[in-house]
């Protein structure tokens, strides 16, 4: 590969990949045309000038969309049917009868978002996101406040960083070697991080839109639904923990969790039929992830700073915008972090922008107008104030305590 061209000490690469993320907060009404052009710039840069990881030309392109396609494929397959499976859960009417469930102040929304945190912990946070978002557009009866929205993500974010189930990037940390009570030791930040947003967050949402109090009449649960939405999260769970325990080479080579999702999906539609007109829409924001989190695997990032609590904190922050995917191989690459603090970093950081983590997307998917850089970062300011707390509050407790490299 040719080293890169550099304008002011920066490489081309990154000030196009900039230009892209700036267009994507200016223009979100046209959010997927912007992510489209920037990796087509990104790639014709490459092609012309500087080549690839593995190699130069449409050859060094073809190798690197090799090594890049099982997580791609991975991230297309769970967001789309994803979608569909929130729909069964709404169809199911379950989210119906939440009022009566929750307390009917903004006590209520405090709640909803402790139980996204709970199911992130042991479910893909795609999935909790989006459990979240439909169970919050029935019983706020369709007006949900963004920054209500952007909590739903960071709870479930925040309930996947302590947990080797939980988010892609602490089952890399798993699978690399790293002890999950290595990564368990996130919780501390993130549970801080969680006291910290869902108060304000709820109150939020309590004055845009209190919660209803009292169930729709006449309702009817629909149980085949429900078996259909716990027989997909199973079996997205249960292909997890398998594979990563018995069969993790097979993670490098196949979208095991995606193909585990879609049997299921594929399985049952004989028994209740899919709402597939979700699926135009749904495409459209899988498509702008995909583009943007290859955009970012094209970045020549090889290597971070020293690893330090510092620069822990500085990567969640970069993961707002930079998909942790890469950052967190890179990581593990490196070694010398202690790993709590990189998985609430890297899990956690994503939710500062709608676009920085998989679960804001697919909920940005069903909330179109989510889909603001501005406004999801003014009215959700209680998420990015609460990561860095979580961090320092973590900090204080337990010290810097780097592991050796794994």
């Amino acid at each position: 590969m040719i080293e890169p061209i550099l304008v002011f000490g920066i490489p081309v690469d990154f000030i196009l990949f900039a230009l892209t993320l700036l267009g994507v907060a200016l223009f979100h009404h046209h959010t997927l045309p912007v992510a489209l052009t920037g990796l087509t710039a990104i790639v014709v840069y490459k092609l012309i000038f500087t080549g690839f990881k593995y190699g130069t030309g449409l050859a060094g392109l073809g190798h690197h969309m090799a090594h890049e396609w099982v997580t791609l494929g991975n991230l297309f397959l769970l967001l789309m049917g994803f979608a569909l499976l929130s729909r069964h859960f709404e169809d199911s009417r379950i989210p119906d009868e939440m009022p009566a469930l929750l307390p009917d102040d903004w006590k209520g929304g405090v709640v909803l978002l402790v139980l996204v945190f709970v199911l992130s912990s042991f479910l893909d946070n795609i999935a909790a996101a989006l459990i979240g978002g439909t169970v919050a557009r029935h019983v706020f009866r369709d007006k949900v406040h963004i920054g209500y929205l952007a909590a739903i993500v960071a709870a479930s974010n925040a309930g996947g960083a302590g947990s080797v189930v939980g988010d892609t990037t602490t089952t890399m940390m798993w699978i690399a070697g790293v002890s999950p009570l290595a990564v368990v030791e996130a919780y501390i930040a993130a549970i801080v991080a969680m006291l910290v947003f869902a108060v304000p967050a709820s109150i939020q949402q309590h004055r845009y839109s209190p919660i209803q109090k009292d169930p729709s009449k006449g309702l009817k649960i629909d149980p085949a639904r429900v078996y259909i939405v716990a027989a997909i999260l199973l079996a997205a769970l249960a292909a997890n923990i398998t594979a990563n325990v018995k069969f993790p080479a097979l993670l490098d080579v196949v979208p095991v969790l995606g193909i585990a999702v879609w049997m299921v999906i594929l399985l049952t539609a004989v028994w209740r039929a899919p709402d597939w007109k979700v699926m135009p829409e749904t495409f459209k924001g899988t498509l702008f992830l995909l583009a943007l989190v290859t955009a970012a695997s094209l970045m020549p990032v090889e290597r971070l700073p020293a690893a330090s609590w510092p620069t822990a904190l500085g990567l969640g922050l970069v993961s707002a915008v930079f998909d942790n995917i890469p950052l967190t191989a890179l990581a593990l690459k490196q070694g010398g972090y202690d790993w709590g603090y990189l998985a609430y970093a890297v899990g956690f950081g994503g939710s500062i922008t709608w676009f920085g983590s998989s679960a804001g997307v697919a909920l940005s998917n069903m909330y179109p107008e989510a889909k603001s850089v501005g406004r999801w970062v003014s009215q959700g300011w209680p998420v990015a104030a609460a990561y860095v707390i979580g961090f320092l509050v973590m900090l204080a407790v337990l010290g810097w305590h780097p592991d050796r490299p794994v």
